[in-house]
């Protein structure tokens, strides 16, 4: 991003610009459930995303996943969900926890299911298998008990995120692991017990869990989610990845692919299709979404001259419309910790439907060219019941980037706090970033916003929705999207106001 001119005639300059029209958008497969994991599989000429599904509650902290279903496409933009075709109950071993699996088909023609899974004997997660004779199955525990477990000789810290590949002499590999643990072994042809031991691959760089292994013009790729701090904000996640000669390495790390998302965890699947390469991933940016519950997406990768994968740019959310739920942003005084003298405030809450990142024809709230946290919020005469926000970033590329980071914060009628139980605040561009928490009852809502170094920030638009009206049409414009179903709270938090504003002086900076 370059450097936002210098001085208010610039900034007047700036204000009739054309403005960069928005990038094409990949919604997520689906709205009506929460997905997650996902592994992809091409079959003639359809396209079969195995994922996760999400089943936490509205401000859950832990996974809950009890199933895993399939998706198909012919055209990577239309998806038909075909049910839960796998999940706990289908092994007798298994306790808990139906997390990240791929599919792979076998010499026999059968598709092998492979999957993390709780068992209920000793150790934590485990890998079982299942099968079944077509892509959609049904399938059935292939083995009677664990692939992979913690008594297997030289397994992973944690014995998750299987990756199945088969080589084009036949022979299959399967790298798994996390917490830094990555681990591959070759399969046997029956699929269901391994040849040899287990190793631990050399040269992957940060590896930190859900690899993704597949073969591109005689040369092996393997893709994974890293958290250092070279590539993702604390707590979060990039994908990066890197290449050998041999299916078991050495390898040699080439970079970044994808970068942070909006949940906490990152995991990739890179698939060709119809002579289009994709990166799958999942993400927060779905409405009532939280690192808990998750949606998978899916964008155009492109590859450079030499091989190497060009970073995939993340489209995700695009036109869809604003979140549906009663926006009480409208009835609400505006102000800022700072606003730039060309910019306005009352962007944030004139009801606008922004067309990009880019689209500044309604005006913009911008803070450049200070850096670090600022804040923008909402006050009320009396308490409203709120328990989601939509953000709409600003994103001028001339200074005004999108944030490292993002907090929501209530009056307590003393203090500024953190609203509770609050899902990711996403960082996309070009899409309605939702945030949910515990309904509030408050007077006043604050957003803190971190920049990235060197960049300030900026917001196109701001909801704050009323609590329990998901699924209700939005007051400002319908989204023609139906609500995703929320789980009510714990209880609203309430707070009163009795103190006159506060002044621009009182200013939260977080850490």
């Amino acid at each position: 991003m370059g450097r936002r001119w210098a001085t208010v005639l610039a900034g007047a300059l700036l204000l009739i610009l054309a403005t960069a029209g928005p990038a094409p958008a990949a919604a997520p497969i689906t709205t009506a459930i929460y997905t997650a994991d996902p592994a992809a599989l091409v079959v003639d000429d359809t396209l079969y995303l195995y994922t996760g599904h999400d089943e936490a509650p509205t401000g859950g902290t832990n996974f809950v996943m009890r199933d895993w279903h399939v998706y198909t496409s012919t055209d990577a933009t239309t998806f038909t969900d075909r049910g839960a075709k796998l999940s706990i109950p289908n092994f007798s071993w298994a306790g808990a926890d139906a997390w990240a699996g791929e599919v792979e088909r076998g010499a026999d023609g059968r598709y092998y299911w492979y999957v993390s899974i709780n068992g209920n004997g000793p150790g934590w997660m485990n890998i079982g298998v299942a099968v079944g004779d077509s892509p959609l199955g049904p399938f059935t525990d292939a083995k009677g008990g664990p692939l992979i477990s913690d008594s297997t000789p030289n397994s992973s810290p944690l014995n998750i995120d299987p990756t199945v590949f088969t080589d084009d002499d036949g022979q299959v590999y399967m790298y798994w692991g996390s917490y830094y643990g990555l681990r591959a072994a070759k399969l046997n042809p029956d699929m269901t017990s391994i040849n040899g031991s287990v190793i631990t691959p050399s040269g992957v760089t940060n590896f930190w869990e859900a690899p993704w292994m597949f073969k591109r013009n005689g040369v092996y790729y393997l893709a994974y989610a890293a958290n250092d701090s070279g590539c993702s904000q604390p707590g979060y996640a990039c994908v990066r990845y890197a290449t050998a000669s041999n299916p078991l390495g050495p390898w040699t790390h080439r970079g970044v692919v994808l970068d942070q998302v909006t949940s906490t965890t990152n995991h990739p699947a890179i698939i060709e299709f119809k002579g289009q390469w994709y990166m799958v991933y999942h993400n927060a940016s779905s409405p009532g979404g939280g690192d808990f519950r998750r949606s998978v997406t899916l964008d155009k990768l492109y590859w450079n001259a030499d091989g190497t994968m060009q970073k995939v740019v993340q489209t995700t959310g695009g036109n869809s419309g604003p979140p549906p739920g009663v926006n009480l942003a409208a009835g609400a005084t505006a102000s800022t910790s700072y606003v730039s003298p060309w910019e306005t405030l009352g962007a944030i809450n004139d009801g606008f439907v922004p067309a990009g990142s880019a689209d500044r024809s309604h005006g913009a709230y911008g803070n450049w060219n200070h850096q670090g946290t600022e804040w923008i919020e909402y006050r009320w005469p009396t308490a409203r019941s709120i328990d989601r926000t939509a953000t709409y970033w600003f994103d001028d590329d001339q200074g005004i980037d999108l944030p490292a980071s993002c907090q929501v914060q209530y009056w307590s009628g003393s203090a500024y706090v953190n609203v509770p139980g609050q899902s990711a605040c996403g960082v996309a561009a070009d899409t309605y970033n939702v945030t949910t928490f515990t309904p509030v009852s408050t007077t006043r809502l604050r957003l803190n916003i971190t920049s990235r170094p060197g960049f300030s920030t900026g917001v196109l638009e701001w909801m704050a929705f009323q609590a329990g009206t998901a699924s209700t049409a939005s007051s400002t414009t319908p989204t023609g999207e139906a609500g995703v179903p929320r789980t009510a709270g714990a209880g609203t938090i309430r707070a009163t106001d009795s103190s006159a504003p506060a002044p621009d002086a009182d200013r939260i900076t977080l850490s």
